[in-house]
């Protein structure tokens, strides 16, 4: 009898250390497991650091890249091949022979067009085109989010053809929160046009191929928002080093007809005067 308690014992005994070992041996498999994974987490961690370090100093060098003005003129050869800006069959305010254009691309609708008419505009007619050193040329560019600009300036183009253009023009940004075919009536009216062959002449869309064409020339330009202005003069009287510091790559642009014998001076927005200001004198220089 002593002899099977001691051979039970012996095997709980056994039962018990093989149970400790299995315990023993599990622990120690779960602790390389989560030293793995540590380990692994170490170097997702470490690597996520690096490229997130490099992808900020990348947009820190392309943010530096953007704000410094350029040296080489970004840009500038492109502009040289696609700015041959003409003034077609558009309206001209000022003297014709005046040794600096400025061609204009708005939108009869545009708030920004609207903000240049009457900030800038009076400026630049009273400084430059009143003393025969400027004439004004205006292309219609209705963006097709404006469902009032294109109608506006087909209206324009029927007061044209009865030699109203300017004055018709001016109604129209001066009632620029009023477009419609209302309003376009009644300043025909108001301007004393022939009220029969104005209606036919919008009721028929005489002029929606023109106006097309000149959206169409714009874009070709390098037009892409309304309002943009076009400085042209001829190279040998302009000042080509001050314009080329004026060129900042965001709103005003220095170029060049194909020839290379004009200056062609992109400015996009309703720029404040002292900026068509700068471009004017620059390109006056020699005058």
């Amino acid at each position: 009898m002593p002899e099977e308690k001691s051979h039970e014992h012996h095997e709980h005994s056994q039962n018990k250390d093989e149970k400790i070992k299995f315990e023993i041996s599990k622990a120690r498999i779960w602790q390389g497991i989560s030293a793995v994974l540590g380990v692994i987490l170490v170097i997702i961690a470490v690597m996520w650091f690096i490229g997130n370090s490099a992808s900020k100093s990348g947009a820190a060098a392309n943010q530096s890249t953007q704000t410094q003005p350029s040296q080489i003129l970004p840009g500038e050869q492109q502009l040289q091949l696609r700015l041959e800006v003409e003034m077609d069959d558009d309206p001209v305010f000022g003297d014709k022979n005046a040794p600096v254009t400025i061609v204009s691309f708005e939108d009869f609708q545009c708030p920004y067009c609207g903000r240049a008419f009457e900030q800038t505009f009076p400026l630049i007619k009273k400084d430059y085109i009143d003393s025969g050193k400027v004439k004004y040329v205006y292309r219609d560019y209705p963006l097709p989010f404006h469902p009032n600009a294109a109608p506006a300036a087909e209206a324009s183009e029927c007061a044209h053809e009865q030699g109203k253009y300017w004055e018709y023009h001016d109604k129209l940004y001066e009632n620029q929160q009023s477009l419609g075919q209302e309003l376009y009536l009644q300043l025909a009216e108001e301007l004393k046009l022939d009220a029969t062959k104005f209606r036919q002449c919008m009721d028929t869309g005489k002029y929606k191929q023109e106006v097309q064409n000149d959206f169409d020339y714009g874009s070709q330009a390098g037009v892409s928002g309304t309002p943009t202005f076009f400085a042209l003069s001829a190279k040998e009287n302009s000042d080509v080093n001050a314009l080329k510091q004026l060129h900042d790559g965001k709103n005003l642009f220095y170029g060049e007809s194909p020839d290379g014998k004009n200056v062609v001076f992109m400015m996009v927005g309703a720029l404040p005067y002292q900026a068509f200001q700068q471009v004017i004198e620059a390109e006056l220089a020699s005058q």
